[in-house]
Formats: structure tokens, C-alpha cells, sequence
């Protein structure tokens, strides 16, 4: 699997299924999440050999109508990452506040490194 089948993997059954890699698809309905993989970490080894998984770093982004109902969805999607032990989810700074402008949607967005 890619890694943005394995993350999707995890989150997908959150806010009823809206969970999208890179953008939302237009007129979305909140809340809903988006992730993208923002950099990483190879793994390499002496031999030579390709590494089946890597280190990915995965910013989500979470919008819903208020920021109490956007941060409750981000506490979700950290025990989603931390329940697929087999990512080895490692929190990079905890979740912070967005705004989108345009929607007058809120937001959190927080970034993980996943083993991928």
C-alpha cells in the first residue's frame, strides 16, 4: 500500500467518510478532513536494499463549523493514527487553530510522522 492508502486506511471512517487526500472536493460538507504528506524520512540501509516502509511526515487538516467541533475531530483522528500501531504515529507538536477566510470555516490542523 501507498502511504496515502495506509493513512487513509486509518481515517477513513471518520467524519462520516469525508476524509480526502489533498483537497476536499468542492461544496464538502463539515466537518470533514484532508491530509498531505508535507516530507519525511528514508529509511536506508547499508546493503543497499529498498526499504518497504519509510518515514512519512502527514500534516491533517480538520474543518467543521466551530473550532470545540474541530478539535474534537482532531482527538479523533490522533487515536485513529495511534490505534494503527503498525504506523507508529509519532505527534509532531499537537493540533493548532485554522480559519479559512473564504468559508468562515474553522479549523485544526497537526502533523504526525507515520511509518509508511
Amino acid at each position: 500500500m501507498t502511504p496515502h492508502e495506509e493513512i487513509f486506511a486509518a481515517l477513513g471512517d471518520l467524519a462520516e467518510g469525508r476524509v480526502f487526500p489533498g483537497i476536499a472536493d468542492e461544496g464538502t460538507a463539515t466537518p470533514y478532513v484532508t491530509f498531505q504528506i508535507v516530507g519525511g524520512a528514508p529509511v536506508n540501509f547499508v546493503t543497499g536494499e529498498k526499504p518497504a516502509r519509510r518515514f512519512v511526515r502527514v500534516q491533517i487538516n480538520i474543518w467543521a463549523g466551530t473550532s470545540i467541533e474541530a478539535f474534537r475531530l482532531a482527538a479523533e483522528v490522533e487515536d485513529a493514527l495511534r490505534s494503527a500501531v503498525h504506523l507508529q504515529a509519532e505527534d509532531l507538536g499537537g493540533a493548532r487553530d485554522d480559519y479559512d477566510e473564504v468559508t468562515k470555516d474553522r479549523g485544526a490542523i497537526q502533523e504526525f510522522m507515520l511509518f509508511c
